[in-house]
């Protein structure tokens, strides 16, 4: 809940849900297994940094500044590949689209709208990575 400025906006459900999950017998050996494999993503990033580069594809991240899983530090490095990246920090945590679910949407909406998206129809869609 860090980051979130009134936890009463969070559903306990939601991380409820999420703890019942990850605490499932024998999950904790998944959990690590994809925390080891997570090292074999680093060699693609430069290819998906190319990507961005030369597609200059339109990006939006909303993201919570509180966010201690996902900081905005994250956020805000999509701009140095997409210097037209639009960075979205907003009051709240990890959990924003529950506690600021009005604020993410209108802003989401406006993107989309504004890249020729809208509602489930694709107006124009960005080139298809090769990542």
């Amino acid at each position: 809940m860090t980051g979130v400025a009134d936890p009463t906006l969070v559903d306990p459900g939601t991380w409820e849900r999420d703890a019942s999950l990850i605490g499932r017998p024998g999950n904790d050996l998944v959990q690590l297994a994809l925390f080891r494999n997570y090292a074999s993503n680093i060699p693609l990033y430069p290819r998906l940094h190319e990507y961005f580069r030369s597609t200059q594809v339109p990006l939006l991240a909303v993201w919570g500044q509180g966010d201690e899983i996902f900081g905005p530090e994250g956020a805000h490095a999509f701009s140095r590949d997409l210097p037209n990246a639009h960075i979205e920090l907003h009051l709240g945590g990890h959990f924003l689209l529950e506690s600021g679910l009005e604020a993410a949407a209108a802003v989401i909406r406006s993107f989309l709208s504004e890249v020729g998206w809208m509602g489930n129809a694709v107006l124009s869609a960005p080139p298809t990575p090769t990542v």
